[in-house]
């Protein structure tokens, strides 16, 4: 195999790697929804646009004939949709946002994964030379640091401790 195929395999595979680990830390979420039964510190607009995001994605990957793009959007919609379906099932009628200066409602994990997930697929569009996937996962990147910025300048509550993001 040549030096470029290898290079090929192995971002592809960083990016299946990485955007599965991402679609994973919902779990986190999935798992509290069902212990406490309700939707209390869950965010709901991060699988709604993920999985909007995977449908779309699933679509151009059929159409380019990419199977990268295929398994992966085709595995985060399932499992978007399964987010959201327990999410709906918890979710109070009327729901109430509280405005503070801390992180505590952030998700430090799918930051960080989505930071790396949408790193790995900037690069695969760059090696493909293919701005219809490279692009549209720059404000992935953009905002994975905003939110890393969030949780250097606020404080992540009592229930998160993240020692290094501390000063």
């Amino acid at each position: 195999m040549e030096a470029g195929g290898v290079a090929d395999s192995l971002l592809s595979g960083a990016c299946v790697l990485f955007t599965l680990i991402m679609y994973s830390t919902g779990l986190s979420d999935l798992r509290h929804m069902r212990m406490t039964r309700s939707v209390d510190s869950v965010q709901f607009l991060p699988f709604l646009t993920t999985d909007i995001n995977n449908l779309s994605w699933l679509s151009y990957g059929a159409l380019k004939g990419d199977g990268t793009l295929i398994f992966v959007n085709a595995t985060g919609a399932v499992l978007q949709t399964l987010y959201i379906s327990v999410y709906l099932h918890y979710c109070p009628r009327k729901a109430k946002v509280i405005q503070t200066k801390s992180t505590q409602r952030l998700s430090f994990s799918l930051t960080i994964a989505t930071l790396l997930t949408s790193a790995s697929w900037t690069l695969y569009g760059f090696q493909l030379r293919d701005p219809y996937i490279m692009v549209p996962n720059l404000p992935g990147i953009l905002t994975s640091f905003i939110r890393l910025w969030l949780f250097w300048k606020y404080s992540q509550g009592r229930d998160r401790n993240y020692p290094l993001l501390q000063t």
